[in-house]
């Protein structure tokens, strides 16, 4: 069993055909260099889901790319189309020379481990997975940085909007793999309805995930469209008018079930899915977001000042590491009462009085 598959059955432990080789090209957002050329390459390899995944992939591609475009880096990003192309992807970027390879996504957790053991030159960062041994027990790495969310504090606010806003009483959610990277959004997101129901007297009911038990939803993958299409349209057929996958590429499949579908809502991860994929925009009631892009900068920023450091970083409300992205165009349709409230409970969190917690946080 590998490390990541052992942590991904074990949900109380801490955060999370061979692809072309490398491109030495490197590519930036928004055209040409603002900044200086510096001595150094930042490199990134994705997990199966691409960068193109208006998901988790995509935000740190964005932050590798501002970092070119600011810092005047040389920036190398290789994509995985399966698992078995972690290792060679990684192997490829050191004889490429980088001074900086990051892993984005919890399943990266074992090759990235082994090649940041393997050459201690090289820093390492992990996006969404902290380190381990074989036992499961936390390993610090003097070359390697964890990239970690707590991802509850926002998926409760979330939680909360969504049984604040649904008419039918059901919504829903469900994950890709089960991995605490994705579990961590189930659990905020069910406390956030538990505590509406409390509040608001209601019986807003959730498909998908059991919190208590940690058992729900999944299909078992991060790229099959298909899957999310056809699990989504089974909620939405038990009643669900709000659905939430944390399955990346595999969630636009289930916004392609709530779109055709009137009056069913959409929530987003990792991105603001509204600005991301806007063939959904009108469905889009808001998104739970991780700050991947602004963490992959800085950690670029601080290896380029010679400050990188192995201590993790971790996101939350507080830092705005996590956030609840606007309703758009649901602006008029969420409850003023509704949005101060979420406002509040916004606030009891980051002043610590309410306390989100979930078996994969931090």
């Amino acid at each position: 069993m590998t490390r990541a598959a052992g942590l991904a059955a074990v949900a109380a432990l801490a955060l999370a055909a061979c692809a072309s080789a490398p491109d030495d090209t490197d590519s930036t957002a928004g055209g040409e260099s603002s900044a200086a050329t510096v001595d150094f390459k930042g490199c990134m390899v994705s997990d199966a889901g691409g960068f193109e995944d208006k998901s988790f992939n995509q935000s740190g591609a964005e932050g590798l790319d501002r970092a070119a475009s600011e810092l005047g880096i040389e920036e190398v990003k290789v994509e995985s189309t399966s698992e078995t192309d972690f290792a060679p992807n990684i192997d490829a970027l050191i004889q490429q020379d980088c001074d900086l390879i990051i892993g984005v996504g919890f399943l990266l957790e074992d090759p990235i481990q082994a090649a940041a053991e393997a050459n201690p030159d090289i820093n390492f960062a992990l996006v969404d997975s902290s380190f381990s041994a074989p036992d499961f027990s936390p390993v610090t790495l003097e070359n390697g940085k964890p990239l970690l969310f707590n991802t509850q504090e926002a998926a409760f606010l979330a939680g909360y909007v969504a049984a604040g806003t649904s008419t039918s009483g059901v919504v829903a959610t469900f994950g890709g793999i089960q991995l605490p990277s994705v579990s961590i959004f189930m659990d905020g997101f069910s406390d956030g309805i538990t505590q509406y129901n409390t509040d608001a007297g209601a019986a807003v009911t959730l498909l998908g995930w059991d919190k208590e038990a940690q058992t729900g939803s999944f299909t078992g993958d991060f790229d099959n469209q298909a899957n999310g299409q056809n699990l989504a349209n089974g909620f939405i057929q038990q009643g669900a008018d709000v659905i939430m996958p944390v399955a990346g590429p595999v969630g636009l499949g289930a916004a392609t079930a709530a779109k055709a579908v009137p009056g069913t809502m959409f929530i987003g991860v990792d991105a603001d899915w509204f600005e991301t994929a806007p063939d959904f925009s009108d469905i889009v009631l808001t998104s739970v977001m991780k700050g991947i892009g602004s963490a992959v900068f800085d950690t670029v920023q601080q290896a380029v000042d010679g400050e990188f450091s192995s201590e993790p970083y971790v996101g939350t409300l507080e830092n705005e590491g996590v956030s609840l992205a606007p309703f758009h165009d649901f602006e008029s349709t969420v409850p003023a009462e509704l949005v101060t409230k979420v406002d509040e409970l916004k606030a009891s969190i980051i002043s610590g009085d309410l306390v989100v917690d979930s078996p994969s946080s931090n």
